[in-house]
């Protein structure tokens, strides 16, 4: 329960330097009076704005700056809820917003909107509409509660109820659950770009090794062709080179018997010379004397013999030099053939380095698709990360759908509401009843009105006089406050009510008013009129509004 201890303020609307107090827990009933514009309602724009930052009344903030001083406007509150004492300070020029828990002063380290949102929902407990419903009822700005839409009487009865806890929290769970889906939608987008990129690299690995595979078999054969020829090519050089040095010495003999095949013509030309003398000569050209015919026989037989052995020799020899011409041209041919296979083995060596060296580019290519397998393999365990975050988070999703649910206003709150509504409806046919106004007035779980009166005939809260709306009001008003009460949430020791007897109450119900007032315990009821001289017996006290010098002060107490 919030007990109100007092209002204080200065430099407030009409209101001086002068600070005006009320202490609002000092009498069960008090009578404000005075003449208009004296600023018997200043009270009500007091509390709005030192709770709500907003006067009670269509008035901007900077018009609650008393017009004459126009500085240090102020508002004090004190109240207790439970064990604990509460103070409010509120002030234009300067701005001021203070909150002091048992006299220490809490931080205000948030925006001033977060601050007003702790005085509301973690200390008071209501807002301003619910305030203004349960506390306040003015003449002027009090909008009643079947005047409201739909929606509104709706957050009203929250209030009350103290279960408008489970539309914040629907609130938050709808943001949560979008926010959740997002990211689900967001994992899913990169699932499938991570998919899509783990295909790309599969398939670009499967066309390297494939092209890999091939081009290393055809490379690999084409090497062992290589090296079969270069084997086959050493072993023809092996071979010719072994002929070769066969063939050497006979190169060597044939340049021998070669010489002496030329010594061999010049004796053979020298002994034909010496023949031809003995034929042609008598006489001896050294010694000059006569050559025996007989000698000349013998000598020139002896030297045909010589020549003829001579020829003999020299026609063996020429056969073999032949022979070993053969030899030497056979071995010039080999050389050269030695000399091609030697050029064409240099051929087939580079071949070879370059198919070794193509097949060290494959190796490394295929050293680069480890890499690519490697990216595919954490591709693949991101992307069953993110299934199990995306099947976390929709699990998470049916679950809060199913608080969503609950949370709706047909979930909890509505389970709450039928057990309050049939305690509601029998409560404002009390109140209804003691305010003489027999009607069956009904409220759904909507808070749509059944009216029914007379004959049972349907009524509409429009259908009925501003007197007999009143009484609906006032009826509905105590209604939520014994609701509060009962469920201990707007409970509240202060009603604050602005010139209800001097609107459509006629002398019957404003006695039955009185009634409902004088019945309630633990309340501090403050009434607002101007019809004082016919109210003056039945209110504990008074409390007496005047202007002077055109300040707003209280005069009579």
């Amino acid at each position: 329960m919030i007990h109100f201890r007092y209002v204080k303020w200065k430099n407030f609307l009409s209101t001086g330097n002068i600070s005006t107090t009320i202490q609002l827990d000092k009498n069960i009933t008090t009578l404000v009076i005075g003449e208009n514009g004296t600023g018997k309602s200043t009270i009500l724009d007091a509390l709005c704005f030192v709770l709500f930052g907003k006067a009670y009344r269509p008035i901007k903030k900077a018009q609650l700056v008393n017009s004459i001083n126009q500085r240090e406007c102020e508002v004090e509150i004190e109240f207790q809820i439970g064990t604990t004492n509460f103070k409010v300070i509120r002030g234009i020029k300067p701005n001021i917003f203070q909150i002091f828990r048992n006299g220490k002063e809490l931080d205000q380290d948030a925006h001033s909107k977060d601050f007003q949102k702790i005085l509301e929902e973690q200390i008071l407990k209501l807002n301003y509409r619910s305030f203004t419903q349960v506390v306040i009822l003015g003449s002027s700005c009090f909008i009643p509660f079947m005047q409201l839409p739909t929606s509104h009487r709706r957050e009203v009865v929250e209030d009350i109820l103290d279960i408008k806890i489970f539309s914040i929290m629907n609130l938050l769970l709808k943001q949560h659950f979008k926010s959740t889906a997002l990211e689900i939608s967001d994992l899913s987008v990169n699932n499938r770009l991570d998919e899509q990129n783990k295909n790309l690299q599969q398939n670009h690995l499967g066309n390297i090794e494939e092209t890999s595979s091939k081009r290393i078999k055809g490379l690999s054969v084409e090497k062992e062709g290589y090296r079969n020829d270069l084997a086959s090519k050493q072993l023809k050089v092996e071979n010719l080179e072994e002929k070769i040095k066969t063939l050497i010495q006979s190169e060597a003999d044939h340049d021998k018997l070669a010489s002496l095949k030329i010594l061999m013509e010049s004796k053979i030309t020298h002994t034909e010379k010496k023949i031809k003398f003995f034929n042609e000569n008598d006489d001896c050209d050294v010694c000059e004397q006569p050559i025996k015919q007989s000698f000349k026989d013998v000598r020139v037989e002896e030297l045909g013999t010589r020549v003829e052995e001579y020829d003999v020799a020299l026609g063996q020899m020429k056969t073999e030099l032949d022979k070993m011409y053969s030899s030497i041209q056979e071995m010039n041919t080999h050389s050269n053939t030695i000399n091609g296979l030697k050029s064409e083995m240099r051929s087939i060596t580079g071949l070879l380095e370059r198919c070794q060296n193509d097949l060290n580019a494959l190796n490394e290519e295929k050293g680069k698709t480890d890499k690519v397998k490697e990216q595919i393999v954490e591709l693949e365990i991101k992307i069953q990360e993110t299934d199990d975050k995306i099947k976390e988070l929709k699990q998470e999703n049916f679950y809060l759908d199913i608080c969503k649910n609950l949370l709706h206003d047909t979930g909890i709150k509505s389970k709450i509401i039928k057990q309050y509504l049939p305690i509601m409806n029998q409560t404002i046919q009390k109140y209804l009843g003691v305010l003489d106004f027999y009607v069956n007035f009904t409220l759904n779980e909507q808070f749509e009105e059944t009216i029914k009166s007379r004959f049972r005939d349907d009524f509409s809260y429009a259908s009925f006089s501003e007197g007999e709306k009143m009484r609906i009001d006032l009826a509905l008003m105590f209604t939520w406050r014994e609701i509060a009460r009962l469920k201990n949430s707007t409970n509240t020791n202060l009603l604050i009510m602005d010139e209800v007897f001097d609107s459509s109450l006629d002398a019957t119900g404003t006695d039955d008013f009185l009634k409902i007032l004088n019945s309630l315990e633990s309340q501090n009821i403050f009434v607002i009129s101007h019809k004082g001289d016919i109210l003056f017996d039945k209110f504990n006290s008074i409390i007496r509004f005047e202007k002077q010098k055109n300040f707003s002060k209280i005069v009579e107490s």
